[in-house]
Parts: structure tokens; C-alpha cells; sequence
């Protein structure tokens, strides 16, 4: 039988029942269709997402990237976009402003100038010409104060011990006081010097040649070898303190490490090689700077010897 062979077979009630299974067909489709859509999109976000994820596991992270909230990388475009949005044209909600606490010099004079309470002041009255005019009948009811800042001119001496050579009449016997001791032996440099030039050379980045310019221009003739050798020679006697700083940065629970390079010592043609410290901080607040020709891990452990705290890098 064919199919108008059939449809004219059809009754009323037939035909309605095959327009009704035809519709709920139809309304079926649309849903799948709607559903296979909606899941492509999903798919579609979570390989995104997961593509992401792989880059961020196993790509280079020179980079800071910036993503959105479903991971997605910004552009700029769509930063601008981010940032409009994040706009709130609602209630504005006053903020809290911490208090900062100002250092003791932070209050200026009249003048602007502001210092703590180390620097010397000197003092300069400047005499009042009514009042010497009045011959003393004048009364002085206030004073003002004018702040300057100036500078004297850095200056060495040399300390002179003068020694009385005694001889005993009976006797015979000569005596003479021993000469102040030095912390470096026979050597002529005061350990105010040797502080004021290591205190120089690390702490204010003044070069031993610039020094050895200042001592020149000073009239003081010291050879720029020697300098090296004071220098060596005092941080010699430092080494207990930084051993002693060592040992109590080591013993901390957290402890924070890397490796800075610097330029020491020559190679050949005059170019320089490269050594690298590796500064040690501790919980404490304690630092110290070991010294290294090389990068290697050794020298962590050198270092560190059994410590089995926390290191971070």
C-alpha cells in the first residue's frame, strides 16, 4: 500500500494523532538542538581553560599574565573593558586612612630644615645693635630662631702621644709608658680610621681611589696598596662577629636565600670576573652576605650545613 494509499485510509481521529506525535517530534529537535549547542559552548570554554592551565603548569612564566575570571588571557581591549566594568556608580563608602607615624625629625622648623636629635647645633648669637645702643637699659622680651644648614669641611688629624722618657738617678734606669695600643698591631691607622673607611667603603659606596683622593687633598700621603691592606686586615678582625651573626641567622625556623652577582677580581685583558654573594636572612631579622666565585649549590650547603628549617629562594 502506498502512502496516499494510506493517508486515505485515515480517519479524523488518526490524522490528529499523527499531527500531535509530528509536533512533540519537532518541540524534541529543538530541545536537542538547543542542548548540543549550549554543550558545544561549554566544550569549547573548559579547552580554553585547560590550554590555559597547561601554559601556566608547563610554559614560561617570565611573563605576569592577566586572566579573567574563567581564565581566559585579557587583551588590552578587553583589560579596558574589565576595568570599566569594575566601576560601581553606587554608595560611596568612605575608606580608612591608617595613621602614619612620623620620626621625630619629621617636624620642620620654620625654615623647612628638619634633622633629629644627633646633629650637633651650634649656637650663634647675633647681637642687637638698639641694645648695645641703650647701654643696658634695653629689656628683652623674646628671642627668633633662624635654622641653617652648613657643612665643615671632613677632617683627619693625627693624634701625637708624647712620652716621658724618666731616668732613675739611683739607678740609672730608663722608663717610658708604653705607646696606646692599636687594634691592628704596629700599624699607624687609629681605629677611627679604619672605621670611618670601611664605614665609607660599604655603607656610603666611596671607593678606596676616592678616598685616597681625599687623603691627598687633605695633605696626607697614604698609598692606595696600603688602604687595601687596612682593609683586609679589618674585616680579618670582624670575622668572629660574622661568624657569630652566621651561626644565629642559621639557627632561625624560616630562612630566605638567593644569589646576587658582582664583579671581583681580574681575568685576563683586564676584564673582570663575576662572583656572586649569597645573602643569608633570617627570622630575626639578621643578614649576612657569603661570598662565592660560583653559583653552585654547594655553597647553599656550605653555608647551611644541616640546617632543616624552611629555606626559601
Amino acid at each position: 500500500m502506498t502512502l496516499d494509499e494510506q493517508a486515505t485510509s485515515l480517519d479524523h481521529k488518526a490524522i490528529v494523532n499523527l499531527l500531535s506525535s509530528h509536533q512533540q517530534l519537532t518541540a524534541s529537535f529543538d530541545e536537542i538542538s538547543v542542548s548540543f549547542t549550549e554543550q558545544s559552548a561549554k566544550i569549547a570554554e573548559l579547552s580554553r581553560q585547560l590550554e590555559w592551565l597547561k601554559r601556566q603548569l608547563f610554559g614560561k612564566k617570565s611573563e605576569r599574565r592577566l586572566v579573567d575570571a574563567d581564565g581566559r588571557q585579557l587583551t588590552l581591549g578587553d583589560l579596558r573593558k574589565q576595568e570599566a566594568a569594575d566601576v560601581d556608580d553606587g554608595v560611596v563608602i568612605a575608606t580608612h586612612r591608617r595613621k602614619r607615624r612620623k620620626p621625630p625629625w619629621d617636624k620642620a622648623e620654620e625654615s623647612g630644615l628638619r634633622f633629629d636629635e644627633s646633629v650637633p647645633v651650634e649656637e650663634i648669637r647675633v647681637p642687637n645693635p638698639d641694645l648695645d645702643a641703650s647701654l643696658g637699659e634695653g629689656q628683652v622680651i623674646s628671642e627668633k630662631t633662624t635654622y641653617r644648614l652648613a657643612q665643615r669641611p671632613g677632617s683627619y688629624v693625627v693624634l701625637k702621644y708624647i712620652r716621658s722618657v724618666v731616668k732613675d738617678k739611683a739607678t740609672g734606669k730608663l722608663t717610658c709608658p708604653p705607646a696606646p695600643a692599636s687594634v691592628l698591631g704596629k700599624s699607624y691607622a687609629d681605629v677611627s680610621f679604619l672605621a670611618g673607611m670601611v664605614i665609607d667603603k660599604f655603607r656610603f659606596y666611596l671607593p678606596l681611589y676616592r678616598q685616597h683622593q681625599r687623603l691627598q687633598a687633605a695633605g696626607i700621603l697614604v698609598g692606595r696598596s696600603t688602604l687595601t691592606s687596612l682593609v683586609q686586615r679589618t674585616a680579618d678582625l670582624l670575622q668572629p662577629i660574622y661568624d657569630a651573626q652566621l651561626a644565629s641567622i642559621v639557627n632561625s625556623q624560616v630562612l630566605t636565600m638567593d644569589e646576587t652577582p658582582i664583579r671581583a677580581g681580574r681575568k685576563d685583558h683586564g676584564k673582570m670576573k663575576t662572583g656572586y654573594f649569597w645573602p643569608v636572612y633570617g627570622d630575626q631579622g639578621e643578614i649576612a652576605f657569603p661570598f662565592s666565585p660560583s653559583r653552585e649549590g654547594a655553597m647553599v650547603r656550605e653555608v647551611l650545613g644541616e640546617y632543616c628549617g624552611v629555606l626559601n629562594q
